[in-house]
């Protein structure tokens, strides 16, 4: 055999190697989430998530577009709501957005009164995630508090920066609708732009629900956490979002008898399993980066955890 072939052959059998290797520690890694993850008792913390945002969704996006109706025309901003509501209600979307509409018609008292709704029932669903996130935390660090004051106006900043990424999504909504009529030429081809709003909402969309969990990994733990595993956190967690989104509208689209079990109860059922998933999903990121600051802080590999290291010699 000629040298070269020779260096080939040690050249494939170091890839397959380093593969092996690779996927025995991300199995590894990935049993180690989930282990801590089921000892958080993180299915029941993303119910309880999930419950207390299912509360405030429709109270939210009804104040937001009242108040954004002022400035903004009010049937974008329902169209931009009606789009975003898809990531919450995989096939109810239109049913949530006429909700909305219907609250925009109502008397002011019953504005104020939503208002209400949702100042006490995001406050409900921000310490719920706070809570969920210190106990993803706890079982690694001292115990740590932040201020009081920070926590109480914590939700309200966030319902605020949700609120500016509606009228984002709904000021380049309109500017690409204002553009889809125009054809444009590239390379002697020439390309319409008449889905270009829907796939541009998409877009913001995706990266809004990535930033957001960024801003959680990143906020909520009382732990400091880096910016750069928040960011790749939340991305993560936004793509498996979007997968599971993908498999549970097939699901109800295809499979599901929600409908014919639970009747109108349905948008409900489907908006609560939706939010859950998005929970679950949300805290798991949550528990690979606490598992990836504990063996940064042990000075070990991303892929080792501090109670595998063996005991310092001659300890007993």
């Amino acid at each position: 055999m000629s040298l070269k072939a020779r260096l080939r052959g040690a050249g494939s059998r170091q890839w397959a190697a380093w593969i092996a290797t690779t996927v025995r520690r991300l199995a590894a890694f990935g049993r180690r989430v989930l282990r801590d993850f089921m000892a958080n008792r993180g299915i029941l913390l993303a119910g309880g998530v999930g419950y207390n945002v299912l509360l405030s969704v429709v109270p939210f996006f009804a104040v937001c577009t009242a108040v954004l109706s002022t400035v903004v025309d009010q049937a974008r901003l329902v169209t931009t709501v009606r789009t975003q509501t898809q990531f919450l209600a995989p096939g109810y979307a239109g049913i949530v957005a006429d909700a909305v509409e219907e609250f925009l018609e109502t008397p002011a008292v019953l504005g104020v009164i939503s208002f209400l709704v949702l100042l006490f029932f995001s406050s409900l669903a921000f310490r719920m995630l706070e809570d969920a996130i210190a106990i993803i935390f706890h079982r690694h660090k001292p115990s740590q508090h932040r201020s009081l004051w920070f926590s109480a106006i914590l939700p309200y900043l966030y319902v605020v920066a949700l609120s500016l990424g509606i009228l984002t999504l709904t000021v380049v909504g309109a500017v690409v609708d204002a553009l889809s009529g125009r054809l444009i030429s590239v390379l002697g081809m020439e390309w319409t732009l008449e889905r270009a709003p829907t796939a541009v909402l998409y877009v913001f969309g995706f990266l809004g629900i990535a930033l957001l969990f960024a801003s959680v990994y990143k906020v909520l733990p009382v732990v400091k956490v880096s910016l750069r595993r928040a960011l790749v956190g939340g991305f993560v967690a936004a793509a498996l979002w979007e997968l599971t989104l993908q498999a549970v509208m097939y699901y109800f689209d295809n499979i599901s008898l929600v409908n014919a079990i639970y009747g109108s109860f349905a948008t409900v059922i489907v908006v609560l399993l939706s939010l859950e998933l998005g929970a679950v999903i949300l805290l798991l990121g949550a528990q690979v980066i606490a598992e990836l600051e504990r063996s940064a802080e042990a000075g070990l590999p991303w892929y080792r955890a501090p109670e595998d290291r063996p005991p310092p010699h001659g300890s007993p």
